[in-house]
């Protein structure tokens, strides 16, 4: 799937609290009306004619608009900051909405969003700090990621408060009974013994 950052800095942090309550993100973008039906040939042109900006500002707003409503898909990831805290959630189906058109703090154009799960943003895997430490309104991760990276992503500050944890609780002499009991059972007879006492090693080593 792909992975997209909302950066409120550029959106507005007033909105990420009614994003999380209600379940979607949004932009405002007067003068469009709704995209649903409007193909990626046609758009361009009509977002042209609504705004009157020149140069770099319009190309950016260009991107921003052809990003969210046609970049992204249903099932795609996205990130969304608060500053302290990041929001991950589980993209769904551009929407618009009309009685919001006429009001410029409103958000007409929309896309539902399923919450997965907040963290600390300082608890981040460094290569996904950087992506969302991005300067703009609303960017793509230039790679696709596995659901397995996801997951690597979003628990890697989990499994280091519960390394803490067990660092103390567990003291050095019973880890090391346990890795002899596990190399062991990787001598065993038994094929499916011998996977889960290797899985349990290689889990052990990434701690």
């Amino acid at each position: 799937m792909n992975v997209f950052l909302l950066n409120p800095d550029h959106h507005g942090l007033r909105h990420i609290p009614m994003f999380l309550k209600d379940n979607y993100v949004g932009f405002s973008w007067p003068g469009i009306a709704d995209l649903e039906d409007v193909s990626q040939a046609d758009w361009h042109n009509k977002a042209v004619q609504a705004y009157k900006d020149e140069g770099q500002v319009l190309l950016e707003r260009l991107a921003e608009i052809g990003c969210f409503v046609y970049g992204m898909q249903d099932g795609d990831y996205l990130f969304a900051t608060d500053g302290e805290y990041v929001h991950l959630g589980d993209l769904g189906d551009y929407y618009y909405v009309e009685s919001s058109e006429t009001d410029e703090d409103s958000l007409s154009h929309r896309r539902g969003v399923t919450w997965l799960k907040s963290m600390l943003k300082a608890d981040v895997q460094p290569e996904l700090k950087s992506f969302l430490n991005r300067q703009v309104k609303i960017a793509k991760l230039e790679q696709s990621v596995t659901q397995e990276q996801m997951e690597y992503w979003m628990t890697n500050a989990v499994k280091q408060e519960q390394g803490a944890v067990q660092s103390v609780l567990v003291d050095e002499e019973t880890i090391a009974r346990a890795l002899d009991i596990l190399n062991e059972a990787m001598s065993s007879g038994d094929t499916e013994r011998r996977e889960r006492a290797a899985i349990a090693i290689l889990q052990f080593a990434k701690t």
